[in-house]
């Protein structure tokens, strides 16, 4: 399997209403070292309807500004889609909305 295999599987498995961080699916797929390359993997992701990359923010809470498929503000309304409220500075509290992991 691929680096980008199992960071893909990994966040497959956010359930709706929550959210990762980069750090987090890097540990969770394998290395605690791969938050750039979580990044890389969610821009290049294949099939967008079956990976929710949108599901992933920095360790802020922040959503991507150059989210790859139309940027923060899709990720935003997306994430409202699943029942994560977004500030209007889009930021996710992710003491409310942080995935426990698997």
């Amino acid at each position: 399997m691929t680096t980008f295999e199992k960071i893909y599987n990994v966040v497959k498995n956010i359930p709706r209403g929550k959210v990762a961080t980069y750090g987090q699916i890097a540990q969770l797929a394998g290395n605690r070292k791969w938050s750039r390359v979580v990044g890389y993997a969610l821009h290049n992701n294949p099939y967008p309807n079956e990976i929710p990359c949108y599901r992933v923010v920095n360790r802020f809470g922040s959503l991507a500004p150059s989210f790859a498929f139309g940027g923060a503000d899709v990720q935003a309304e997306l994430l409202r889609r699943d029942g994560v409220e977004v500030s209007t500075d889009n930021i996710v509290d992710l003491d409310k909305y942080l995935w426990n992991g698997l």
